[in-house]
């Protein structure tokens, strides 16, 4: 599960957050484009936070994908 704590400085503010979990698959920005993307160190991070029902629904089902558990949220954040 993602921490907080270890999460990469590149993350915009917000509720979803990248960790140094992170294998660098690609698959978030792929399945959310819009809101994740590869930074030059070799991980994801969040570029911009959901903004629409549809961004939100990608950026949940990247975070269900992620095969290491490198996406984190926090629930209570908008």
């Amino acid at each position: 599960m993602a921490d907080r704590a270890y999460s990469y400085p590149q993350n915009v503010p917000g509720r979803y957050f990248v960790d140094e979990q992170c294998i660098d698959c690609d698959l978030c920005s792929e399945t959310a484009e819009c809101n994740f993307a590869r930074s030059d160190e070799g991980h994801a991070y969040v570029k911009k936070q959901p903004e629409t029902p549809e961004e939100l629904h990608q950026c949940e089902t990247a975070r269900n994908s992620c095969p290491v558990e490198a996406i984190g949220c926090d629930e209570g954040e908008k």
